[in-house]
């Protein structure tokens, strides 16, 4: 309030009351405005000043410091005689520009800035004042706000800036100086665009469009461009910025840098990469037994995977003489481009692989020291291929013997990092464990192979002299009374020699199964028939079963060969009495179905576990815990499978351990 308010104010009497000031005007200012006498009683006031208080004074009685509480800014209490108006109704003097805060009845606080003007007589003598108290709460509360935020920009570790819908930068904070190394006072002014590389620059176009719209862009992952010209993976989060009026006049940018995450991100999928590639590596290599093969797929993926120019494998083998050699497989690079220098030499650079003492990653191996040492070359041939990158790999197998190396090499210096090094080495120790299983499989196909060659030699050797025993045990039979006490002697050696001659005909047939010589000719019979016979026949030899039969039809052709399946039956029947001591009946099913002729032959004897359900049917194999105290070799199911599948049947087992078994096989009919 200034000069000419206080002189309209001055009045004649000792007192302001309440009817001098009152009126309609008075009452209907916006602004609290309140009077007192020189002792600080309340004389008159409006209904802002009510509303300001929190409550309305009694004129005469309530002092102008009435219930309130006041306090200094900083909210600390304030000594009422210092307060503003205490002060002009002391000095008489106007007090402006300070600011208290006032505490209501109900306990609400809010910022006051108040205007007391002394009041005076025509005599010039001080008779009160006039106080004028103007609310800056609301605006105090913005500027604290205000200065908050101010702060959290400064203190926060994203880079904050704000730009007009032209993409000028109007402010800077400390955090974007330290992520784009731009000064504020470098880049306030200029274009955003000074950050955003070349290749990305439609992106701006695409969020000031959605920015212009009054839309929020969120978690924008990009790239932005700092002063010294490197990359950064940043998110952004752009706002538009509003005025008053709700127009949206810029935008604000918060910008995150993310190249840690990416990084990590980058790691994890790279891990999960490598490990996807050593597994895949793993189950190629180990579902191979040939080494050439393992060589070659072990080779081709890590000279993919690692970026290498070209890769090589050097195997180190024993050739049948036990004289070493050096097979090796290429990636990338022709087979003559290594020929014509021969193979590698323990020198100083290759000397840690072939020695198993660890892998050698050299990103310039021609500045290497152990580079170049070694006669005739002194570094690299005359027309070899370039390398500069190198990594090598020593294999090594479980017994700690090095049994080759990988190497890789690339024309560029730095190809190659830790992640490829722990890749290689990852497979190195997978083909390792695959060249050890195609070295044992070697070694086992060649001892297999001996086998059956002597099989095969001794069946023959022994079914001449076999075939002449019983042939000289059958005249001496024949020449031997009835009542002769070595009779008996004689018929049982001669059911001896023909178990021996079954045998070596079993042993024959797996001879001529493994050179795939198995005979077969194939002949139209009935089936069904062909089973009665043999069971017929088969009733005879033995006492301690009964052999039943069943069909439900009367005749089943088919077109096969008969003294085999004849085989297959006699030899299913033979191990279900074989191996069901306990019981005393097996029985016998024929049918068809699917076009198929089906045979089932079942016992309720010792039955099968599981796991040797597959077994039983390869050579020489017989069950466990049953077989001690039972005579054969193991390969009559082996030889059985065999005829059944040349014959495009099947044959397989349902059984249980004490629930018996039921062996089925069944071949096409016609």
């Amino acid at each position: 309030m200034g000069v000419q308010e206080n002189k309209l104010l001055r009045t004649k009497k000792p007192a302001i009351t309440h009817s001098q000031v009152s009126g309609q005007l008075f009452d209907n200012l916006p602004v609290a405005v309140y009077a007192c006498d020189r002792n600080g009683y309340i004389t008159s006031f409006n209904q802002a000043a009510v509303n300001l208080w929190g409550r309305k004074p009694e004129i005469g009685k309530d002092l102008w410091c009435g219930s309130w509480k006041i306090f200094h800014p900083n909210g600390e209490p304030l000594n009422l005689d210092n307060c503003p108006m205490a002060r002009t109704l002391k000095a008489g003097i106007a007090i402006e520009g300070e600011e208290i805060i006032i505490e209501r009845p109900d306990g609400t606080r809010i910022n006051v800035q108040p205007y007391p003007v002394p009041t005076f007589n025509d005599a010039g003598e001080l008779v009160g004042a006039v106080n004028t108290l103007i609310d800056v709460t609301e605006q105090r509360s913005g500027e604290t706000k205000q200065a908050m935020l101010a702060a959290i920009i400064e203190s926060s570790e994203d880079a904050i800036v704000s730009k007009t819908l032209d993409g000028t930068i109007t402010s800077w904070n400390k955090s974007a100086a330290k992520m784009f190394g731009y000064s504020e006072g470098e880049i306030v002014g200029k274009s955003i665009i000074i950050v955003i590389p070349e290749n990305r620059r439609q992106e701006e176009d695409l969020i000031l469009g959605k920015i212009r719209q009054g839309k929020k862009v969120e978690h924008y992952e990009t790239y932005r461009r700092r002063k010294d010209g490197t990359e950064i993976a940043v998110s952004l989060t752009i706002s538009p910025i509003k005025n008053q009026a709700g127009q949206v006049i810029g935008a604000s940018k918060i910008a995150r840098d993310i190249s840690k995450q990416k990084t990590n991100e980058e790691s994890l999928q790279r891990y999960a990469d490598n490990l996807e590639t050593v597994n895949s590596v793993g189950r190629m290599v180990s579902e191979r037994l040939d080494v050439q093969e393992i060589l070659q797929q072990v080779t081709d993926v890590t000279t993919q995977v690692t970026g290498a120019a070209f890769g090589a494998f050097f195997y180190n083998k024993l050739d049948e003489h036990g004289e070493s050699y050096t097979l090796f497989t290429l990636s990338g690079a022709p087979r003559e481009a290594f020929e014509k220098f021969g193979m590698p030499r323990n020198t100083a650079v290759f000397h840690p692989t072939f020695s198993g003492e660890g892998t050698v990653r050299v990103d310039d191996i021609t500045n290497d020291p152990r580079y170049g040492k070694n006669h005739p070359h002194f570094g690299m041939p005359k027309g070899h291929l370039p390398v500069v990158s190198y990594l090598a790999v020593p294999v090594i197998s479980k017994s700690g013997a090095v049994i080759g190396g990988l190497f890789y090499g690339h024309p560029e210096p730095g190809r190659f990092n830790i992640h490829h090094e722990g890749l290689v080495e990852s497979v190195a120790t997978q083909a390792a464990i695959a060249l050890e299983n195609a070295r044992l499989y070697e070694e086992i196909q060649k001892l297999n192979s001996k086998k059956d060659d002597f099989i095969g030699l001794a069946s023959h050797e022994l079914k001449t002299p076999v075939t002449s025993l019983s042939g000289y045990l059958q005249i001496i039979n024949r020449r031997l009374p009835a009542d002769d006490g070595n009779k008996p002697f004689i018929e049982k050696a001669l059911a001896q020699i023909n178990k021996l001659s079954g045998l070596i005909s079993d042993l024959l047939d797996v001879s001529k199964i493994e050179t795939g010589q198995l005979p077969l000719s194939f002949t139209g019979f009935d089936l069904l028939h062909l089973a009665k016979e043999v069971i017929e026949v088969m009733q005879y030899s033995t006492k301690t079963h009964r052999l039943t039969f069943d069909s439900n039809i009367n005749k089943l052709l088919v077109t096969a060969d008969r003294q085999r399946i004849e085989q297959v039956i006699i030899n299913l029947l033979s191990n279900a009495i074989k191996y069901s001591p306990g019981a005393n009946q097996v029985n016998v099913t024929v049918s068809v179905a699917d076009n198929k002729a089906l045979v089932a032959v079942q016992d309720f004897g010792l039955g099968i576990t599981r796991d040797q359900q597959e077994r039983i049917f390869t050579r020489f194999y017989r069950v466990e815990d049953m077989a001690a105290h039972i005579s054969g070799l193991g390969i009559g199911l082996f030889i059985s499978k065999e005829i059944i599948s040349r014959h495009h049947g099947r044959l397989w087992v349902e059984s249980g351990p004490g629930k018996g078994s039921i062996f089925f096989f069944e071949i096409p009919v016609g």
